[in-house]
């Protein structure tokens, strides 16, 4: 026997048979044995309203087979479908500081890690607006090279480190590939109870591609899901050639006591180092207003995005470092707020703006956005390449920074008379918590505007370097 089948451990795979049992059996049997798992091409798998997980620890392949996940009248929304726990060797590491832009950390092992680490006396990402919370505790995630290099630095100073956390990456791939699942919605109250009926990524190095996910009997009101493809805590992932879908957009009551559109997502990753997504694309019309974005990040670094079509991409506590090659992206476009390196290449935006900067985190952006060979087609109006407002009157739990250097090589947009690359933000006079201004922006090869400024109001950039090719 070279490998396990659902069939073997009682599936049925006729569309109507509660197929979990022997599923969660099947998978527990492979992991014993260390074989890889293969789906029946042809069966209709049945997944009812019960919570049970299946663990993958082994190859798994479900081309050729379907799924159909019940999430009427669940008995618990938190548990996943699938579960692909964390592997390799946890270690101890001595850090009791690190500072934003460090490279190196003593690593004693000699072998790749991914580490986590956190501040509980710092509160990050305090979050203003008709969703206000708290924040949450100062953390970040990043990969360390054998000889204790950072493939990318880090991205706050921690003058106080309360908790560590690192374990060695897997030697080998695992691959998940395969499928196409069906979730019959959930009709439950509008409010923000996360469904995470998912396929759930705590493993570093695993691969998922071609998985098709589609979405049946939304109503008029339901909760929200919190991505069927889920990816948290572990690093070197790669997404390729996967159909996902956009779920319908609800309101509900924010905690600023006002009305908010709720989202729920498809794709949703936090804490992930170094990511590649690849040929991800959706069914639902990337312009089409009554579907949320299909994509949240949280907390992520090292991303990249090539040859995907989705209605947003979103940072939403923030991304170090990421790449945007060969993409379109709808009415949602580019939400961004975070740290290093953003290049934005060779892509269709279809926003309000190129760039949207999150305004309920501080349209913050430490670092560089780079912006080469792109068309922007503006969803509803818009004459500013980024779009942010912050009065400067609250404070986020860090300093807010406007991009230290932007670059724009290569930007076509519909004719108009003026392009500007900042819009008024509305800080108000001696705010305690000013933006920091960019040092440099140099703009060239723009068509379809006649010319292009730096600010709405040129009065708030009065030090920046402007520069027009």
């Amino acid at each position: 026997m070279d490998h396990i089948t659902y069939e073997q451990f009682g599936a049925a795979g006729d569309g109507r048979t509660d197929d979990m049992p022997a599923i969660v059996r099947a998978h527990e049997e492979a992991n014993r044995q260390n074989l890889p798992v293969r789906a029946k091409e042809g069966a209709v798998y049945f997944i009812a309203n019960i919570a049970r997980t299946a663990e993958i620890r082994t190859d798994t392949d479900w081309t050729g087979a379907k799924f159909v996940i019940d999430d009427r009248d669940l008995d618990n929304i938190h548990a996943p479908i699938f579960d692909v726990p964390p592997e390799g060797e946890e270690v101890g590491l001595n850090l009791e500081t690190l500072s934003f832009g460090q490279s190196e950390i003593e690593n004693p092992t000699g072998k790749p890690l991914y580490v986590s680490v956190r501040n509980d006396g710092h509160r990050d990402f305090i979050r203003y607006g008709g969703n206000q919370d708290n924040g949450s505790p100062r953390s970040d995630h990043f990969l360390v090279d054998p000889d204790g290099s950072l493939p990318s630095p880090v991205s706050f100073d921690f003058e106080k480190i309360t908790s560590v956390s690192a374990r060695t990456l897997p030697e080998t791939v695992l691959s998940i590939r395969g499928g196409e699942f069906t979730t019959i919605a959930n009709r439950r109250e509008s409010k923000y109870d996360y469904h995470a009926r998912n396929i759930r990524v705590r493993r570093s190095r695993t691969s998922l591609s071609h998985i098709t996910h589609l979405v049946t009997g939304e109503e008029d009101h339901g909760a929200p899901y919190g991505g069927f493809l889920s990816v948290t805590d572990c690093a070197k992932i790669e997404i390729s050639d996967c159909l996902l879908t956009g779920h319908r957009i609800y309101w509900t009551m924010g905690s600023g006591g006002v009305q908010v559109p709720m989202g729920s997502y498809d794709l949703n990753f936090g804490g992930v180092a170094d990511m590649k997504i690849r040929r991800v694309t959706q069914t639902t019309d990337i312009m089409d207003t009554s579907y949320w974005g299909l994509i949240g990040t949280n907390r992520c670094r090292d991303l990249v995005f090539e040859d995907c079509v989705m209605s947003r991409f979103d940072a939403h506590t923030g991304v170090t470092n990421c790449t945007i090659r060969r993409c379109r992206l709808g009415w949602q476009c580019l939400n961004a707020i975070g740290f290093g390196t953003f290049l934005l290449e060779d892509t269709e935006l279809c926003g309000q703006a190129v760039v949207h900067l999150r305004e309920d985190y501080g349209c913050t952006w430490r670092g560089d956005f780079i912006i080469r060979n792109c068309v922007w087609k503006p969803f509803s109006g818009g004459d500013s390449v980024f779009r942010l407002h912050n009065s400067g009157k609250h404070d986020f739990g860090y300093g807010c920074y406007l991009p230290g250097k932007v670059e724009i090589d290569g930007l076509t947009l519909p004719e108009r008379e003026v392009l500007y690359v900042f819009n008024d933000w509305g800080e108000e006079d001696g705010a305690p918590y000013p933006m920091h201004l960019p040092e440099e922006v140099r703009v060239k090869n723009v068509r379809g505007a006649e010319r292009t400024e730096l600010c709405q109001n040129p009065a708030r950039m009065p030090q920046t370097r402007f520069e027009r090719g």
